[in-house]
C-alpha cells in the first residue's frame, strides 16, 4: 500500500475542519473550547447541587442529563457562569516564553499555541523551539523559560539535583503517554533478537528521560547490562536520523517523528514502539519551577487551562489529521505532513515492509500518576544516577501535582482516576509503587 506524498501537487489539503461541520479549523476550535467551559460549568453546578456521587448518578440516570440540565437552567443562569468561567482571577504576568522541542510529545504545547488556546486566557506565550533537553534545563533553571516541555523524569531530577543544582520543580499535567520507539539501522534488519546486540551503539535523548529507562529495561530483560555490553550516546533527537545514516549509531530510542523520519528516509526500521515494553507509558510533561508557581498562581493555572483543553482535542482520533497539518511546519516540527500524520494516526510504514495500524501509538492523557513518578525513582537508583535513601512517595507527591491534576480535569469535566496510584505491567512484570525497594531487589543487572 502506498502513503500519500505530501509533495504531489495534485493531493490538496481538506478545506474546512477536521470533523467537516465548521467552515474552519478556527471555527472547529472555538467551538471546542465553548464546548468545554460549558461542560466544566455544568459539572460544577451539579457537584456543588449534588455533592454526593450516589446521588447525583441516581438523580441523572433517573431523568437523564439532558432533562436535568434543562429543569436545573430554569433556575441556573448556565450563560452567565460560562462567561464568569472565563474571567480568571488577574494575571500576574501575561508575556511568557514557553520551551519545546520539536517533538510530538510537544503537541499539546504547540497546538495550544497554534490555535491560540494561550490568547484565549489573556496569555501572550512566545514558543522557543529548542535543540535539546539540557539547554531546556539550564534556560529554566536561568529563568529564560517561564515554563517548558520536559522529559517526565526531568523535574524529579531537578529537584533533586540530580545532573544540575538542586530546584524545586513541580509538573502539573502529563503531555503524552507511548509516542516512542526503538529504531535501527536498516542493515541489523536480520538482526532483530537483542540478545545479539552486544557492542552495539545506541543514542537516547538524555540520562533523565523514559527512554532511557525503558532501552535499560528492554536491554537488561534480555541479558545485556546497557553499561558494559552496549554503547548509550546522549544525542540531541533532530541530530539522530543523520547519525544513523551515516553510521555512527546502529540505533536510537526517541520519541516521535524521528523514527517514522527514519523510515521515510530509507535509513532505518521501527523494532518496536516502546508501548511494547510499557503500554500507555508516561513519556513527556508540562513542568515549572515552584518559584514560578509560587509568585504567579493565576498566571500558572492559566497555562495549564490552556494546555489541557488543548490535550483534550489532540487526544481526539477525529481531530489528529488536522492537527498533523497544524503542527508540521517549520517553526514547531519541520517535518513531511505525512510523517506527523502516520505518527498521530498511527496508521504507518514500519520500514520492513509493513503498514501498521496502532492507534494507540501516541495519546494524550494529561494525568500525572505518582505511581510512574516512583517507577522513574526506582530507574533512577538502579542505574545509579541518584544514590541512598529515596523517600520514593514524598518525593513523586511534591513534584507530580496528580492531586490538582485530577481537581481540574474534573472542573473540565474529563475523567480522571480515582486514585493517583496504580500498578503498572512492564514487559509483563508487574510494579508495585508501595514496594519500591523489593522490585529494585528483584533485578539481576543493576548498577
Amino acid at each position: 500500500m502506498s502513503l500519500i506524498n505530501p509533495f504531489d501537487p495534485n493531493v490538496k489539503l481538506h478545506a474546512g475542519c477536521s470533523c467537516g461541520q465548521h467552515g474552519s479549523e478556527a471555527e472547529h476550535l472555538e467551538a471546542e473550547s465553548a464546548a468545554l467551559n460549558r461542560r466544566m460549568v455544568e459539572n460544577t453546578v451539579m457537584r456543588a447541587l449534588f455533592p454526593q456521587d450516589v446521588e447525583r448518578r441516581r438523580f441523572l440516570s433517573a431523568v437523564g442529563v439532558s432533562t436535568a440540565l434543562a429543569a436545573i437552567s430554569e433556575f441556573i443562569p448556565f450563560g452567565a457562569l460560562e462567561a464568569f468561567a472565563q474571567d480568571k482571577g488577574p494575571l500576574e504576568t501575561k508575556d511568557l516564553k514557553i520551551g519545546f522541542l520539536p517533538i510530538t510529545c510537544a503537541t499539546p504545547i504547540i497546538f495550544a499555541g497554534a490555535a491560540d488556546f494561550y490568547g484565549k486566557e489573556g496569555l501572550n506565550v512566545s514558543l522557543q523551539k529548542t535543540a535539546g533537553w539540557a539547554i531546556v534545563r539550564d534556560k529554566v533553571l536561568a529563568k529564560e523559560f517561564d515554563a517548558s516541555h520536559m522529559l517526565s523524569p526531568m523535574p524529579l531530577a531537578i529537584s533533586m539535583g540530580a545532573g544540575s543544582t538542586a530546584t524545586p520543580m513541580v509538573m502539573p499535567l502529563m503531555e503524552n503517554t507511548n509516542g516512542n520507539a526503538i529504531t535501527l539501522h536498516v542493515k541489523h534488519k536480520n538482526n532483530r533478537d537483542p540478545k545479539n546486540w552486544k557492542g552495539m551503539k545506541f543514542a537516547i535523548p538524555f540520562d533523565y528521560s523514559m527512554h532511557n529507562f525503558l532501552l535499560r529495561y528492554y536491554l537488561a530483560a534480555n541479558g545485556l547490562d546497557p553499561d558494559r555490553d552496549v554503547q548509550l550516546r546522549v544525542m540531541s533527537p533532530p541530530d539522530m536520523v543523520a547519525n544513523l545514516r551515516s553510521g555512527n549509531i546502529d540505533g536510537f530510542i526517541v520519541a516521535e517523528p524521528f523514527n517514522q523520519r527514519a523510515v521515510y528516509e530509507n535509513v532505518g526500521f521501527i523494532h518496536a514502539l516502546t508501548s511494547e515494553i510499557w503500554n500507555n507509558h508516561p513519556c513527556c510533561a508540562f513542568a515549572a519551577s515552584e518559584d514560578f508557581v509560587k509568585h504567579n498562581p493565576n498566571t500558572f493555572a492559566a497555562l495549564v487551562r490552556s494546555i489541557m483543553r488543548a490535550t483534550v482535542f489532540v487526544n481526539k482520533a477525529e481531530n489528529r489529521k488536522g492537527v498533523a497539518a497544524m503542527i508540521a511546519p517549520a517553526n514547531y516540527l519541520n517535518q513531511p505532513p505525512t510523517v506527523v500524520e502516520q505518527v498521530l494516526t498511527g496508521r504507518f510504514a514500519d520500514g520492513l515492509g509493513q503498514v501498521r495500524n496502532e492507534p494507540e501509538r501516541i495519546g494524550f492523557d494529561p494525568f500525572p500518576w505518582h505511581s510512574m513518578a516512583i517507577w522513574m525513582l526506582t530507574q533512577m537508583k538502579r542505574w545509579g544516577y541518584i544514590k541512598g535513601n529515596v523517600n520514593y512517595k514524598e518525593i513523586a507527591e511534591k513534584v507530580f501535582l496528580a492531586t490538582d491534576a485530577r481537581k481540574r480535569m474534573a472542573e473540565l469535566d474529563i475523567a480522571a482516576p480515582k486514585s493517583t496510584y496504580s500498578k503498572h505491567q512492564i514487559l509483563g512484570k508487574e510494579f508495585d509503587p508501595s514496594k519500591p525497594e523489593a522490585y529494585l531487589k528483584s533485578f539481576a543487572i543493576k548498577a
